[in-house]
């Protein structure tokens, strides 16, 4: 699905909500909410009471790791995005020019061979794409001092251009981040949470919302290239899936908060719409063909016209929904981007 629209410059979220004036908390940002064809104009604050009793709200935990590196090819400066680790060790890297204005912008990959030099005495030397459809991301074998350590002593949060300025991780973790414990995490923030604060949450407990966490850690994702998302490791614990499955049984709506609890929650389902326990690589792309199984509503950012993941957007809440939903986002002057305002779209 492709919008037939283009969103203004300076609808770009540029700083986080609570940076653009004082006592502004995260929570301070506008709800877009589409049923169907009928779209209405909220504050997030306004969240609880358009849930109820018997919902359940499907987070991801993944914690935002800083995952921008500087490095060096030659004499050239290069910035390296790690976006996912593989099982044999390897990372699957982006390498982009900075663009003088502290970030980057897109260059060609590879090509196989190319060593890029980092921080630390660590190494990475280009492999292989790690796609047949793009070759914007590379698999990297990387010899020194591990990744991890490399991205917490030098290591910073990827930010794209339409931001100000560069800011500390803690603005990029979610009130449901949590380390995990092999030092996993997302290359970029599951954005969909961000708006969430620990009083949000106690509201929606205190009204009977329930929460069910599963882990997907988001690889790169990139303002420039919208093809479908590679694959990416998920968690979907038993007793979410339990908790999932008896919500819906009981007639409750399943919430995704983000494309990313999406993904993670319909890789568990059957055909049936059992959601199992499951963990290891989803490779699903979420479209109207293919449909949901177990995802009643999503809550999530507001994504670039060309994005994929509007088809996702699409299966769940039709396309009446997402073309309306969009034309009055561009007509309210709602912000886009990670720091931007949300949408949530319900049956």
């Amino acid at each position: 699905m492709t919008l037939a629209v283009r969103v203004p410059e300076e609808l770009s979220a540029r700083v986080p909500v609570e940076q653009r004036g004082p006592g502004l908390d995260r929570d301070a940002v506008r709800l877009l909410v589409s049923r169907g064809a009928e779209v209405a104009h909220h504050t997030f604050m306004d969240l609880p009471r358009l849930l109820r009793a018997g919902d359940l709200l499907v987070v991801n935990t993944s914690a935002t790791l800083a995952a921008a590196v500087d490095g060096w090819i030659g004499h050239a400066r290069v910035v390296v995005h790690f976006s996912t680790r593989g099982d044999d060790g390897r990372w699957a890297v982006e390498l982009r020019e900075p663009d003088g204005r502290g970030t980057t912008r897109a260059r060609a990959g590879g090509p196989g061979g190319t060593e890029v030099c980092l921080p630390g005495g660590v190494r990475l030397v280009l492999e292989e794409p790690l796609s047949g459809r793009s070759e914007r991301l590379w698999w990297a074998r990387v010899t020194g001092p591990g990744v991890l350590g490399l991205l917490r002593e030098h290591g910073r949060p990827i930010r794209y251009s339409y931001t100000e300025r560069d800011q500390p991780l803690s603005v990029y973790q979610t009130v449901f981040a949590l380390p995990s414990a092999d030092g996993a995490g997302s290359a970029e923030m599951p954005s969909a949470a961000r708006p969430f604060t620990a009083r949000m949450v106690a509201e929606l407990v205190s009204r009977g919302v329930q929460f069910a966490p599963v882990v997907l850690h988001t690889g790169v994702a990139s303002a420039e290239a919208h093809e479908p998302p590679c694959p990416e490791r998920f968690v979907v614990p038993e007793a979410s899936a339990r908790l999932i499955n008896a919500v819906r049984a009981g007639g409750g709506r399943v919430v995704a908060v983000g494309t990313t609890a999406v993904r993670a929650v319909e890789s568990a389902a059957g055909a049936d719409g059992v959601v199992g326990p499951r963990a290891g690589w989803t490779d699903l792309v979420v479209t109207p063909e293919r449909g949901v199984r177990v995802v009643d509503g999503l809550l999530t950012g507001l994504h670039e016209p060309e994005a994929s993941h509007l088809l996702m957007l699409e299966a769940v809440g039709g396309r009446v929904a997402i073309e309306r939903g969009y034309g009055a986002a561009l007509q309210g002057r709602y912000l886009w981007h990670e720091f931007g305002d949300v949408h949530l779209l319900l049956p």
